[in-house]
């Protein structure tokens, strides 16, 4: 499975939790800090870069293709309202990542060229307003048999959901509140990997 780690530097600092990510074996960051400048963005990013250098653990910037450049980081992560995936791989061309956000089947089958998806979002969470739709296991079911490229479920995921998730087919997770609890991280991650692998589908 695939262990996405989703940064808010408002609920835990983003290169502590690189660091624990990245002795953890988180496989992915994607580095979210949308309201930041892109110098202070830049530092940042380059800060965790600096944190996974060496490492299996891969940094991704949100939306930012010149920041994830300029950086040296893995890849890019579209908002599903972004540019197109196309337009991204001219400038990042393999092996950098690009990654989208989709919300339904028709999403996700648009995005056929990315090298993952992240689907939400499936549960309600805090980092959403009540208003946001949800995509719910169905619908994270329907967007996963729609598409070849790997899924990764977001939004609300716990330890208790990940059973459904798992079941759905997914490919992994990506999620924010699931890494700031009490836990350690490397705990957190084993515990993920444990209970996500012995739900998965067999193939």
């Amino acid at each position: 499975m695939t262990i996405c780690l989703v940064t808010d530097r408002r609920r835990a600092n983003p290169v502590a939790q690189a660091r624990a990510a990245v002795e953890a074996g988180v496989d992915l960051i994607q580095v979210r800090e949308r309201d930041l400048d892109g110098a202070a963005l830049c530092a940042l990013v380059r800060a965790v870069v600096d944190v996974a250098k060496r490492s299996a653990t891969r940094i991704v910037v949100n939306d930012r293709v010149d920041v994830a450049i300029a950086t040296g980081a893995d890849g890019v992560h579209l908002r599903s309202d972004s540019f197109s995936i196309p337009e991204a791989r001219r400038l990042m061309p393999r092996p950098l990542l690009v990654g989208r956000s989709i919300h339904s089947p028709g999403e996700a089958k648009a995005a056929s060229d990315a090298d993952y998806l992240v689907a939400g979002t499936v549960f309600a969470s805090a980092s959403k307003p009540d208003t946001t739709a949800l995509v719910g296991i169905e619908g994270l079911r329907a967007i996963v048999r729609a598409t070849a490229v790997p899924v990764l479920a977001i939004g609300g995921i716990t330890l208790d959901r990940l059973d459904h998730v798992a079941a759905a087919g997914a490919a992994g997770i990506a999620a924010i509140g699931l890494f700031t609890s009490s836990e350690s991280l490397r705990e957190r991650v084993r515990t993920i990997r444990s209970r996500f692998d012995s739900m998965k589908p067999a193939p």
